[in-house]
């Protein structure tokens, strides 16, 4: 709950900065860890392709078997996932610093100091931007959270889940492209995001590995928490209506995206990076936290569907996973989320 509250902060704080329209010194910094965190997967994932091209040689030689050739594949692809998740690790506690450096008022001298600098460089730049409008194509830096349930035999009703105590929060880099050269309705927008979708089970339980299965069994201690993680690396593609209208300047027709209503349709698709089971309790007056990491038989491969409507910056968000959580559990139980969503040009 730590990590949700220092995320929400961090787009309470993005939004206030974007409204005042000031490039501040806790925005500046925010995006350059974001493009960090968009540089390690990119590397990651480029050096994991050199990988696998090397292991389909050896199998084109007869070097080695198929079998051995999917064998290589899958532990190149665990190890790039986990190099993926370190170093990303890296960089959000970077984000938190930052984060607390805010809440704690260490910026706020800064940013007064380089106002009226800021102001200015702004005033020449949105003159400019006021004649030519925006690329084609642009990017965000997206946040979303909210609540995060379980679906099963097609409803959400009569959960085992905590309703508000279970969240999810999403963060990642998206690019706009409009679809049409002279109409600004339709765009494409991609990217990348990273998913933690969490669940809270209810009556003191939790989840239990049984061979094939996993299911929720009572604890043998009273739990003060305890917390399902699901960490997810997606592809997210959505068509995108935005009604923002055409302006023109100077005889000239320039478009510009985020200035009116959204709607946003589409889907997702990718990797869980990684499950794991967090317990709090209390043993004879000591507090204790057991950390349990492992597959808990879920999919490898998630893909959904999602959607969002909203008000330029600010979006209702819903997404739902295809894909069950688990692979063989006996009734299937797909993810669920719904929140707010924010797309910071």
């Amino acid at each position: 709950m730590r990590n949700f509250t220092i995320y929400l902060v961090v787009v309470v704080c993005l939004f206030v900065n974007k409204i005042a329209a000031q490039q501040t010194t806790f925005e500046k910094r925010a995006k350059v860890i974001a493009e960090k965190i968009e540089s390690i997967t990119s590397t990651e994932k480029a050096a994991l392709k050199v990988q696998v091209e090397a292991v389909n040689e050896q199998l084109s030689n007869g070097d080695i078997t198929a079998e051995q050739a999917e064998s290589k594949k899958r532990t190149l692809a665990e190890a790039t996932a986990i190099n993926i998740e370190s170093k990303v690790a890296v960089a959000e506690d970077e984000l938190k610093a930052l984060v607390q450096e805010k809440v704690d008022g260490k910026l706020e001298q800064n940013e007064s100091n380089t106002r009226t600098f800021t102001w200015t460089w702004h005033s020449k730049n949105d003159t400019l931007a006021n004649k030519k409008g925006e690329l084609r194509t642009t990017s965000q830096f997206v946040f979303a959270a909210g609540v995060n349930n379980l679906v099963t035999d097609g409803q959400v009703a009569h959960s085992d889940y905590k309703y508000w105590g279970s969240h999810f929060y999403e963060w990642g880099l998206s690019y706009n492209t409009r679809l049409a050269k002279e109409s600004n309705l339709l765009h494409l927008k991609y990217g990348w995001s990273i998913m933690y979708n969490n669940l809270r089970a209810t009556d003191n339980r939790l989840f239990v590995d049984n061979g094939k299965e996993t299911t929720l069994e009572t604890s043998p201690v009273a739990m003060k928490d305890s917390r399902f993680r699901n960490i997810n690396l997606v592809i997210p593609v959505h068509l995108e209506f935005d009604f923002s209208k055409k302006e023109v300047v100077d005889g000239k027709t320039i478009y510009r995206t985020h200035q009116a209503f959204r709607f946003g349709i589409g889907g997702y698709a990718g990797v869980n990076l990684k499950t794991k089971q967090i317990i709090k309790y209390d043993v004879d007056g000591y507090k204790s936290r057991d950390v349990t990491k492992g597959s808990f038989n879920t999919n490898d491969f998630i893909y959904g569907l999602s959607t969002y409507i909203g008000y330029k910056e600010t979006s209702l968000y819903l997404k739902y996973d295809l894909s069950p959580l688990f692979k063989d559990n006996a009734i299937d139980q797909n993810n669920i989320s719904l929140g707010i969503r924010f797309d910071f040009n």
